[in-house]
């Protein structure tokens, strides 16, 4: 018991315990000082309960000096029932009881037999070569690869070959159009010239053709949009007439007097104060817009018309009339007019004792 309190005598205790291993089989085991001693019998459960007695004397063969026997020890205070055994005690420890704070360990699970993976051998890594670049040419500017001839673009960077290059010139037949932005020096320019000539004379010359043509059809045009108004002559003169029907009845606004012609072939004038453009003629032939006195007198289903202009030139223009009562128009379209001629022409109804009889002729201008 004091071997265990002070804790003295415990290389002791083990140096015996492995010599009693050792030795067991034979009874005798030898100390550190060549002692015999003969093993302990080991102590039963039953003996933890009890206290330990004293260890017997050693007993050494060289030595027979007594060996004082110690003094009787101090009973321990008893430890408490489920503190577990000091770890350094020699004899058996008395098994810890379950406690109310202690968990109880799970059973242990046998260990079921597992059936060996199948090896798998690791992908191989595969590794690009290198390949020495073996192009020769013209290196990038800006990245410095070497690029095969004939390439216009790095085949790195992408990076324009040749910017400053010149495109090639095109062919003289894709630089005559005078219009083209892609021409090149010294490329048809001769060519080129003779074609703007002559489209600028072609111009000119459709210009000066066309110019009447495209007058008249904007003259025309004005007149058909504007409303015409009436025009009266200054002065009248005929170049034969009937006493008592004399011409200037074909301007008095009446519809029962008439010009009387003795033949075929007369002809009346008449002149206007300004030149004015002439738009239409509105002819009454008979001697009357009744029809019942319409066929009473001869009636010329023609008229020829002169026209003559402020700077003398001549217009001649050739109506047909119908027979029949009433005022009948016909359209001139004729600019600067200054005197207009009338010509009876194809007689109808002409015998002994009836002559040609004109009943009215009104003048219309552009307002």
């Amino acid at each position: 018991m004091r071997t265990r309190l002070t804790g003295r005598g415990r290389g002791e205790e083990r140096g015996a315990s492995t010599a009693s291993a050792e030795g067991e089989g034979s009874g005798t085991t030898s100390g550190r000082h060549g002692e015999t001693t003969n093993p302990a019998p080991r102590p039963s459960p039953a003996d933890a309960d009890a206290e330990p007695s004293a260890p017997a004397p050693r007993t050494s063969a060289a030595s027979a000096a007594p060996v004082t026997p110690p003094a009787p020890p101090t009973p321990p205070a008893p430890a408490p029932r489920n503190s577990p055994a000091p770890q350094n005690s020699s004899g058996p420890r008395r098994p810890a009881g379950p406690t109310p704070d202690t968990p109880t360990p799970a059973p242990i699970q046998p260990i079921q037999p597992v059936q060996p993976a199948k090896p798998v051998a690791p992908r191989p890594v595969v590794r690009p070569a290198e390949v020495p670049d073996e192009v020769a040419g013209a290196p990038c500017p800006s990245c410095g690869t070497p690029n095969p001839p004939g390439r216009r673009f790095c085949r790195r960077c992408a990076t324009a070959l040749n910017p400053a290059a010149k495109p090639e010139p095109l062919p003289w037949w894709r630089t005559v159009w005078p219009f083209r932005r892609r021409v090149r020096a010294s490329s048809g320019r001769a060519v080129r010239l003779l074609v703007i000539l002559a489209v600028v004379v072609a111009l000119c010359a459709g210009a000066l053709l066309l110019l009447p043509a495209g007058r008249a059809l904007f003259e025309d045009t004005r007149d058909k949009l504007g409303k015409p108004k009436a025009v009266t002559p200054v002065s009248i003169r005929a170049s034969a007439q009937v006493p008592g029907h004399p011409a200037t009845n074909t301007t008095d606004g009446l519809s029962n007097s008439y010009w009387g012609a003795p033949a075929p072939g007369a002809s009346v004038t008449y002149t206007f104060g300004k030149p004015f453009r002439m738009v239409d003629i509105l002819i009454t032939n008979g001697p009357s817009r009744n029809p019942e006195d319409y066929h009473s007198q001869a009636r010329a289903l023609q008229v020829d018309v002169e026209v003559t202009t402020s700077d003398g030139e001549r217009h001649n223009k050739q109506l047909t009339l119908g027979d029949k009562p009433g005022f009948q128009p016909n359209p001139t379209g004729i600019s600067d007019v200054k005197t207009v001629r009338l010509t009876l022409r194809s007689p109808v109804g002409l015998t002994p004792g009836r002559q040609l009889a004109l009943a009215e002729v009104e003048f219309f201008q552009r307002s």
